[in-house]
């Protein structure tokens, strides 16, 4: 196909697939003239996920490039590379605080590791930006004096892994492995403001039923 009907079939401007390519986020098409390439179906499903990760993720450009090359290294197995698109999302904020709130934060987030029962991550790397987003929530609570003991963060821990299973549950309707990783990095930024809602409305709910008074005459 030509780069107009590139453009088309993704939904992406001509301009932005020229800036893509430009950028090495694109293999280049198979030249036929001086000035004309033809793409194939392997160009529209990197333009998805490149979209997956620049306009849906907002990862940064270069990040974007390090990720797809992490991708196409065929030393690689599936679970590396979908580690490595979901990894290169943005996390949040870190602190590089280290006074004793971030060093008990430290603690708590390891004995919290370590007690569940989660084979592959008993030991979290402290290079982990999800680690370290964790210990900065934590050392925060910590501060404010808000319950963030062990007891406290383990029914979240508990419910985020199923919700882990329900991710991967989305992701596996997919065929594709390429598919794979444009959904983990989408479905991974699309279902995190349905999450937040979702706790929010449950909220409410728990709180009317424990805390609304009865109607007069019931």
């Amino acid at each position: 196909m030509k780069l107009a009907e590139l453009s088309r079939r993704s939904g992406i401007p001509t301009a932005t697939i020229k800036y893509y390519l430009r950028e090495g986020l694109l293999p280049p098409g198979h030249r036929v003239t001086a000035t004309q390439a033809e793409y194939d179906e392997s160009h529209l499903q990197r333009l998805r996920l490149v979209r997956a990760l620049i306009q849906v993720g907002r990862v940064p450009v270069a990040s974007a490039r390090e990720v797809l090359t992490a991708l196409e290294d065929e030393g690689l197995d599936h679970i590396s590379r979908l580690g490595t698109a979901v990894s290169a999302l943005p996390h949040g904020q870190e602190s590089a605080e280290d006074d004793a709130a971030a060093r008990e934060a430290r603690d708590t987030v390891d004995v919290l590791l370590a007690r569940l029962d989660w084979e592959h991550t008993r030991s979290c790397p402290e290079d982990s930006p999800a680690y370290r987003v964790l210990v900065t929530a934590v050392a925060t609570l910590v501060r404010l004096g808000y319950p963030c003991g062990i007891d406290d963060l383990a029914p979240y821990a508990y419910a985020c892994r199923q919700l882990a299973v329900t991710d991967l549950d989305l992701i596996e309707r997919y065929e594709s492995p390429d598919r794979q990783l444009e959904a983990a990095v989408a479905l991974t930024v699309l279902y995190e403001p349905v999450m937040l809602s979702l706790r929010r409305i449950a909220q409410a709910e728990e709180s009317t039923s424990r805390y609304a008074q009865p109607r007069t005459g019931e």
